[in-house]
């Protein structure tokens, strides 16, 4: 059963390059509408399972590690470079600070 859409706050100029696309087309606004929305959404995964099996399978071939081992690398990493940022005419503690 065909539903009806209502797209408000459009502005002018989106309006106008849709009526542009439509006339380059042959059909009205509305036909090109439903062609935008059937080709944005032809590759989307339908439901929840089949996005994640998609993920599943792109993913099968990586190495994985576990997130609090990338943050403790990410946060060595950043301590480590730390020194190096800080200007060493900066006065330390002790050296009235």
């Amino acid at each position: 059963m065909p539903t009806a859409l209502t797209v408000r706050g459009l502005d002018e100029d989106l309006v106008r390059r849709l009526k542009l696309r439509a006339a380059r087309h042959g059909r009205s606004m509305e036909a090109e509408c439903r062609d935008i929305l059937r080709q944005a959404l032809a590759n989307e995964p339908q439901d929840f399972r089949a996005l994640a099996s998609s993920l599943r399978q792109s993913l099968a071939d990586r190495a994985h590690r576990p997130a609090g081992d990338v943050m403790a690398a990410t946060r060595a990493e950043t301590w480590a470079a730390l020194p190096e940022a800080i200007p060493s005419d900066m006065p330390g503690e002790g050296e009235g600070a």
